[in-house]
Parts: structure tokens; sequence; C-alpha cells
């Protein structure tokens, strides 16, 4: 029987440098071989402990300082801000680094390849356990769920009630079709034997959303969470629509095996306080800015 050869030279107990070389990297091609590969792989987990270790002790001499890395989709960020404001003038010296992410799936490639501490996520589709999330540590935090809002010039904002068949034909602001908020609206109209509503804007933009509602002529929908923390200032309204209630969990989302420098498990400890009354009491949305009955 026929043995394949080692990828080492048998003769040298000590490898030399152009062996090495010749092992780990493909001069062809100018890539790393297979071994070189999982060098790589394994290799960017001790600098990154390494790193990690640096930032403990820096945070040892000086606990208000350090530095943060964060992920989070555009539909959520917007509660970020008071949790950030509050937790920067506890920590002034922290540096905070805020990157968008996607976040429907658990995939999170910049998490995995460490390039983020943590990620804010919103759980938009169903999970399933297909091993997705084996490597990661989830936490919910609260179920946020979809609401339909106008701003406070709109016509609709002084209604108690509005039934979903009348909103057909407003001018509506909504993310693309593959989309779990696109998908909730279209399923309730159907639901309903409407049609699709009309859509004048496709966007995931919260900024764009709110900036475009005030002028009162569109309607578009939010995470719960966004309305309740920012329907005052932004001037929206929630409207009273019946929409099927799906939670959607936002979680902090972490690597196994990682460890966290103590900078990143007080902002964790930070943001579950500040979340404590979203999971404790719901608040009821209807009407959640002032003006009109």
């Amino acid at each position: 029987m026929a043995f394949p050869s080692p990828p080492f030279p048998k003769r040298s107990p000590i490898l030399s440098k152009r062996s090495v070389c010749d092992c780990l990297i493909d001069a062809r091609r100018v890539e790393p071989t297979m071994y070189g590969g999982a060098l790589l792989r394994r290799s960017a987990a001790v600098f990154d402990e390494l790193k990690q270790c640096i930032r403990d002790i820096e945070f040892l001499g000086d606990p208000t300082a350090g530095e943060l890395k964060i992920g989070c989709p555009e539909a959520i960020a917007a509660i970020l801000p008071p949790i950030l404001e509050s937790f920067a003038r506890k920590y002034p010296r922290v540096v905070l680094h805020v990157d968008q992410v996607s976040t429907a799936t658990l995939e999170l490639p910049g998490l995995r390849e460490r390039k983020f501490d943590l990620v804010v996520a919103l759980l938009l589709m169903p999970r399933v356990d297909d091993g997705q999330a084996d490597d990661l540590n989830v936490e919910v935090l609260f179920d946020d769920h979809l609401v339909i809002a106008a701003g406070m010039r709109s016509r609709w904002a002084r209604r108690r009630k509005i039934d979903l068949a009348e909103l057909v034909d407003e001018p509506w602001i909504l993310a693309a079709p593959d989309t779990g908020p696109y998908r909730i609206v279209s399923e309730a109209f159907c639901a309903r034997g409407l049609g699709a509503p009309r859509i004048s804007l496709m966007t995931l933009s919260v900024h764009l959303r709110t900036n475009m509602l005030a002028s009162g002529h569109f309607i578009a929908t939010f995470p719960s969470s966004v309305a309740r923390l920012h329907a005052e200032r932004f001037s929206l309204k929630v409207l009273p629509v019946d929409l099927p209630v799906r939670p959607w969990p936002v979680a902090i989302v972490t690597l196994k095996n990682r460890t966290l420098s103590p900078g990143v498990e007080r902002f964790i400890a930070h943001i579950r306080d500040f979340t404590r009354p979203m999971r404790e009491r719901p608040a009821r949305l209807d009407g959640c800015a002032s003006g009109g009955s």
C-alpha cells in the first residue's frame, strides 16, 4: 500500500526557512497553502488574545479608559444614542467605534473575524437550530416588534382607530422585499384580501424615514423600540393599526471562547440595565407622541 509523502522533509529534524515557506505558501499563486491557511486561522485567535491581554492591563491602570468596537444594524441603531451617551458620561475616556452590520441572520463575519467585540443584533429571521450559532453567545435583551407610524402633520395622526384597508393607497416607505418589515406588512395586507401597499420609497435608512415622515405625506414602519425612544424627538405618531405581532429578538452577540475585556463586560452590563424596562414593562405605543386624538 502506498502512503502519500508528508509535506515536511523527512531527513532534517529542524526545518529550514525555505522548507517552511514552501509548505505554508504556494509560490505559484502567492497564496497560503492549506497548511498556511490553518496557521493563519489559529494565529488570528492567538494575536487577538494577546491584544485583549494588553487592553486588560491598560484597563487596570485606568478603568475609565479603553476601546470598544460594536456592530449594529441600521434598523435598530436609533436606540443606541441614549445608551452610548450615558455610557460615555460614566466612562469618558473609553473610545467607542460603531459600524453598521447586517444581523438578519447570525452569519456575522465581522464578529467572527474579531473586528467587533460585540454585535447588538436585531434577529429578523426565525432562528433555526442549524449550527450557525454554535460558536456564538446570543443573549436576548428584549423582544421588539413592528409598528406603523406617520408624522404628526399627517391626517392619520388624529385618528383613534385605523383599518389597514384604509392605508392601501397611501404612499408607503418600506424596506426591500427580502426584509422582515416588508414581509410582515405584505402578509398583513394579503391576509385581508388586499393588494400590496403603494410604495413610494424603498429604504432601510431610519434617518430617511423619520425625515420623510415629517411632511405628513408618508407612512412607514419602525421597530417599536425606535418609536418608543424617538417618537417625540422626530414628531412621529404610532398609528393604531393591527399588525401581526412577530417578536424580533434584540440581542447581544459575542464570540464564544474569546476573552472579553473588562470594558466590554461593563458595556454589556450597561446595555442590560438600560433595556430592562423593555423586558419588564413592554410599552403601549399607540399615541406615544402627544398631539391629537
